[in-house]
């Protein structure tokens, strides 16, 4: 797996007791890996992830597993608030909703190699961190209301051989 590295200003320590014990998967909702890129790196932005994932299955990381990025926003999970303090987060490169959905009226797929990468990504996060994998979760489910990616059109199904077990 090859990861190269994007760095964002967009981070901080992540407060003293925290560990990271869960994933967050989100679409970018932007048409274009640059854009992505230039939006999640922008200081005036403020908002980041740990890793992005392109449609060619290329991995960015940019911001250092270790710091909390700025990726969920009021969010929580399980009854803790605040997601970025024990998350990692991973953008995939996608149309989403504003640059997928409402311009075409169909949900963009994930690309093949995107996913391969991801699931690449994910094993290598679950082995670092051992992180249960049914703690790998969409922004969806930590900020319900307010975010719906990773999306109708995320293949959950993939990730089975990893241990994630959604019904969708």
């Amino acid at each position: 797996m090859k990861i190269i590295d994007y760095p964002s200003v967009n981070f901080n320590d992540r407060p003293s007791g925290y560990e990271v014990d869960c994933i967050v998967l989100h679409y970018t909702d932007v048409a274009t890996i640059e854009e992505t890129l230039d939006i999640l790196t922008d200081p005036k932005r403020e908002v980041s992830s740990h890793y992005v994932i392109d449609e060619d299955g290329t991995i960015y990381r940019l911001v250092d597993d270790e710091k909390r990025a700025w990726h969920a926003g009021p969010s929580n999970w399980l009854g803790r608030d605040n997601v970025n303090h024990f998350s990692i987060g991973i953008e995939l490169q996608n149309g989403g909703y504003h640059a997928g959905y409402a311009l075409t009226g169909k949900w963009p797929e994930f690309a093949k190699p995107q996913i391969v990468a991801l699931k690449q990504l994910l094993r290598y996060l679950i082995d670092k961190f051992s992180i249960d994998p049914n703690r790998i979760i969409g922004h969806e489910d930590i900020a319900p209301g307010r975010k719906i990616d990773p999306g109708p059109a995320f293949p959950w199904h993939e990730l089975k051989d990893l241990g994630v077990n959604r019904g969708k």
